[in-house]
């Protein structure tokens, strides 16, 4: 794959992660389940906008520009997994405790078939000499908010139903010009 338009500008900070990308389906969820947080807690803080929804798979790090070597490492990484199409629900919101306090949508229990994409995946990076830089721990979560004032205990939401059925390979660029670029897609057969 050619990376023709993805240079670097001053400043910026390009991001590489894989992810689950939501159906238009389950970005209304997301959005619905965001909507009743902002209108039950009216937190202050920067929304995140539901074309940026997202469950990060495994997240491989910020860089000054975007490294072509190892976007190409991760996707022969990506085209080796061996992973099957699984239904997700998001049942939960919260938040975590660091500094910029974001505010999340996630799943009670993790799926069986969620935490197997996650080693299958993360085995495969390694073996390509991929650095992993998402920790050993699968936390499922969409985050909606970002910089909140406060922290969310963990709240029960209407279930938000995903059907997974592909990963994807992102390259965030965090700058002047925010933008989402989608570098490979990888379907999930079915069962």
């Amino acid at each position: 794959m050619g990376f023709e338009g993805l240079g670097a500008d001053a400043g910026e900070v390009h991001r590489l992660f894989f992810a689950l990308w939501p159906d238009d389906s389950a970005r209304d969820g997301i959005e619905a389940a965001a909507g009743e947080l902002r209108r039950t807690h009216a937190p202050r803080g920067r929304w995140i906008g539901r074309h940026r929804y997202h469950l990060t798979l495994q997240f491989l790090g910020d860089a000054p520009m975007l490294r072509e070597d190892v976007a190409n490492a991760a996707m022969r990484a990506a085209d080796s997994v061996r992973a099957h199409a699984f239904d997700l629900v998001l049942d939960v919101a919260g938040s975590f405790r660091n500094r910029s306090i974001p505010w999340w949508v996630g799943c009670d229990r993790t799926p069986p078939a969620l935490q197997q994409l996650f080693d299958t995946l993360g085995a495969a990076l390694l073996r390509n000499g991929v650095r992993i830089e998402s920790g050993k721990g699968l936390v499922p979560h969409v985050t909606v908010l970002r910089d909140a004032e406060t922290a969310l205990p963990t709240t029960l939401i209407a279930p938000v139903r995903w059907p997974v059925r592909e990963f994807v390979l992102v390259h965030s660029v965090l700058g002047r010009k925010s933008a989402y670029h989608l570098l490979g897609r990888w379907p999930l057969p079915a069962p």
